[in-house]
């Protein structure tokens, strides 16, 4: 099944999955339009990636009937009324990260889905890398006995990203990082609803939240530590505690190419435990395309998922369901109202 990709917008991530995508068997995924609320941006992205078709405003490309699915890479703030468009033309839908400002839109755009039986999925691209699948395979196996601590931290300096800092925008650490990090304990955590979370942090002048710390508990007694900023470089990296070892995602590790796996041995006395280690790297494919972010050519992972899942007759990927999505949203709008950060539509 070859899967033809519509893609809206022409932003920096947006050309960084259609870089990706050409590193897949062209048989299996081809990108057939873009959309832009730019006619010019429209034409300049089509001529680089050398895509047949562009269109100024988005609903050309909600009615074109040679576009199986649409990937959206827009600011934050517009993925609640770009979803209704494509989903309301029964178009399938991959939304970039988050989904929507908080769980009302983020339940809206699941309905509309559900009510026109397509498929919807938001982009944590970071699960799809074979790093994430092989920490899920660690996981349940047991290797590390029962998990008790999970810590993860993403930040950098970034004072200088306008999209970040703008509070009607949906910007923040926690919308834009913060999400990286709750998903992955989700995961780690086989999609338990946690029994707390809170925030504490603090906010920039703009209004969105600049430095915080999310605590979350759950039902098998883990305990969750996860740190974002936008002022701070921070380790960026995931560490799994449990009670026969740990597992370090190291920097970045929301697009992971290794992680290290250290186990331990009780060599005759309860003090007396010694540690092995197992490194493991998963080196990405090679590609002469210009990327924006670091190892986005790891975007492949997530289309061809999506591909597969469509093959299958998949409304949502059974690997991010519109249950995690809709909890991920949750804690997010908790933990930016814990800090003073409320956005017009949640009071809507």
């Amino acid at each position: 099944m070859k899967l033809r990709w519509g893609i809206c917008s022409a932003g920096k991530i947006c050309n960084d999955f259609v870089s990706a995508l050409s590193s897949l068997p062209s048989e299996d995924h081809t990108v057939v339009a873009i959309a832009s609320r730019s006619k010019e941006k429209a034409e300049t992205f089509a001529e680089e990636h050398k895509i047949p078709v562009s269109y100024e405003g988005y609903e050309a490309l909600a009615q074109d009937a040679n576009v199986d699915i649409v990937y959206i890479g827009s600011l934050n703030h517009t993925h609640l009324p770009l979803c209704k468009l494509f989903l309301s033309h029964n178009k399938n839908v991959l939304c970039e990260k988050p989904l929507g400002l908080n769980p009302r839109e983020v339940q809206e755009m699941i309905s509309l889905a559900k009510e026109k039986d397509v498929f919807f999925m938001e982009g944590w691209w970071t699960r799809f890398f074979p790093v994430s699948v092989k920490l899920r395979e660690i996981l349940a196996e047991g290797r590390i006995g029962e998990v008790k601590t999970i810590n993860a931290s993403f930040g950098f300096p970034c004072s200088g990203v306008e999209r970040l800092l703008n509070k009607e925008g949906g910007g923040g650490a926690l919308l834009d990082l913060g999400v990286y990090c709750v998903q992955m304990a989700i995961m780690v955590c086989g999609g338990q609803e946690p029994t707390s979370y809170s925030t504490k942090g603090f906010l920039l002048n703009s209004g969105v939240d600049d430095t915080s710390v999310t605590v979350i508990t759950f039902p098998n007694n883990a305990i969750a530590t996860l740190t974002c900023s936008l002022s701070a470089q921070l380790q960026n990296n995931l560490e799994i505690r449990g009670t026969k070892g740990h597992i370090k995602v190291p920097a970045p590790f929301w697009s992971p190419t290794k992680l290290e796996v250290s186990l331990q041995e009780c060599t005759g006395t309860s003090s007396n435990v010694e540690q092995r280690t197992e490194i493991i790297e998963y080196p990405l494919p090679k590609s002469d395309k210009k990327f924006n972010f670091v190892n986005s050519v790891g975007l492949r992972y997530e289309a061809e998922c999506v591909r597969q899942c469509l093959m299958k007759g998949h409304k949502e990927c059974p690997i991010i369901s519109h249950k995690e999505s809709l909890l991920v949203a949750e804690i997010l709008t908790k933990a930016r109202h814990d800090l003073g950060y409320h956005l017009a539509e949640d009071k809507e």
